[in-house]
């Protein structure tokens, strides 16, 4: 049956299409590659904007895949949208993030317990005091015994999610002092809209620079060490 309000704006899906699972990348050339790297018989369900979606089987389970763009904007969107027309029950954001503490290098693995951000995202919701978006635990937690098993480097704790990529006062020394490990820029929103749905969310990323000290990946570290936090949320399903 087909639900009212499908398909969306920007997803060109019926309802049902969908898998109650998706996991997400702002890169939707990398929603692509987890169609055919993970996924048995992979369906093409979206190409509106280019905004690739697929959904498929993995180890038994449907599931789908989806690229959100960059920003919480774009993520905004494309989650809401999800949760609220297409009854997903859990998204599991993949990505890469910048490092802003020492002892977190390139190709280790965020699991982002919490959010914090400079974006007005949250006025929208016109609570009165400051929400703190978070993710929802048992994935957290699942996801973090997958990296103790798997031997994944990984630190479990909160991500500043920018709303610029190109900052003039970037501040980064005061997110260091609140203990804050890397930088990105779409997990806040996505928390938070998963928190008003009444849904799950989790965001597992990759370090692909570092900020501080300026180590970068090659491409060769890109190819190999990417795919471990793809291992991770496919390991939640």
């Amino acid at each position: 049956m087909e639900k009212p309000k499908t398909p969306t704006p920007h997803i060109g899906a019926k309802y049902g299409d969908i898998a109650k699972t998706v996991i997400m990348a702002g890169d939707p050339l990398r929603a692509k590659f987890m169609a055919e790297i993970f996924l048995d018989n992979p369906v093409q369900f979206n190409n509106v904007r280019g905004m690739l979606g697929f959904t498929g089987m993995y180890q038994g389970h449907r599931v789908s895949v989806m690229g959100h763009g960059m920003g919480i904007p774009s993520i905004g969107i494309y989650t809401y949208e999800l949760f609220n027309f297409y009854d997903v029950d859990t998204i599991i954001r993949v990505g890469s993030a910048g490092s802003i503490q020492t002892d977190l290098h390139v190709g280790d693995l965020v699991i982002a317990l919490g959010a914090c951000t400079n974006s007005n995202y949250g006025d929208q919701f016109e609570l009165p005091g400051m929400f703190a978006p978070i993710a929802d635990f048992n994935l957290a937690r699942k996801a973090a015994e997958t990296c103790d098993r798997l031997g994944y480097n990984y630190r479990v704790g909160n991500v500043f999610s920018s709303d610029v990529f190109y900052s003039e006062n970037a501040h980064n020394d005061k997110w260091i002092s609140m203990g804050v490990l890397a930088v990105e820029m779409e997990v806040a929103g996505l928390y938070m809209n998963a928190a008003r749905a009444g849904k799950r969310a989790l965001a597992i990323c990759t370090i692909s620079d570092h900020i501080i000290s300026g180590e970068v990946t090659t491409a060769e570290e890109r190819q190999n060490t990417f795919t471990h936090m793809m291992d991770v949320a496919f390991s939640l399903l």
